[in-house]
């Protein structure tokens, strides 16, 4: 993807994206943790879906649908959505919003998933958005978040220069305890130094609804 100096949005961005991203994972450890999130949610025996938030072009979605998910991808860029909607027709799109209050009050959830979409909403607001996922999900479902870390002390969410949108940083215990405080209880983090294609450290943290 060519550098850009403004933040055009996903939409406008989505083919560079697909073609900058064309497969689910950059990593062995990114594919670890999502297999460990899709083994816990087949393991809890809970029926359901499971929602794939800031999902793209659908990759990571369709690598859950194969190993027998019932997931739905929701991702607010539209141009986005087509690309996932073409390459994987048969897995089931809707445009939203991490709030996910576009959809049926009455589907309780088996399970969120949510890589690198956090990083882009407002530090001040996720506590209030972690809340809505927890009155959707079914005690036992399981959340994986992932997302670019800050090892800063003195701050727990620091903003980061970002080619798309706007986008923080969180410390990783510092987003543990929002979604703790939300309801949910950790279960398992990773955290990988960065390297030559990853400009800072990537934290996956798993957390569970209580039973």
């Amino acid at each position: 993807m060519a550098a850009v100096s403004a933040q055009p949005g996903y939409d406008e961005l989505a083919s560079a994206y697909d073609e900058a991203f064309p497969v689910a994972y950059t990593s062995a450890v990114e594919r670890h943790a999502v297999a460990i999130f899709a083994d816990a949610v087949l393991a809890s025996g809970l029926t359901g879906t499971v929602l794939d938030i800031g999902c793209g072009t659908g990759h990571v979605a369709h690598d859950l649908s194969k190993r027998g998910i019932d997931v739905v991808g929701v991702d607010p860029s539209e141009a986005m959505l087509a690309l996932a909607a073409k390459r994987y027709p048969d897995i089931r799109w809707s445009q939203g919003d991490a709030r996910i209050s576009h959809l049926a009050a009455d589907d309780r959830l088996a399970g969120i998933i949510a890589r690198f979409s956090l990083i882009h909403l407002d530090p001040q607001v996720v506590p209030e958005i972690l809340t809505a996922w927890v009155e959707r999900l079914q005690p036992g479902a399981h959340v994986l978040v992932a997302f670019q870390c800050s090892d800063d002390a003195a701050e727990p969410v620091v903003e980061f220069p970002h080619r798309v949108a706007r986008a923080w940083r969180w410390r990783p215990d510092a987003l543990s305890t929002a979604l703790t405080a939300a309801g949910l209880s950790e279960k398992w983090r990773s955290i990988a130094s960065p390297d030559d294609l990853h400009r800072y450290p990537e934290c996956h943290l798993l957390h569970q609804i209580p039973v």
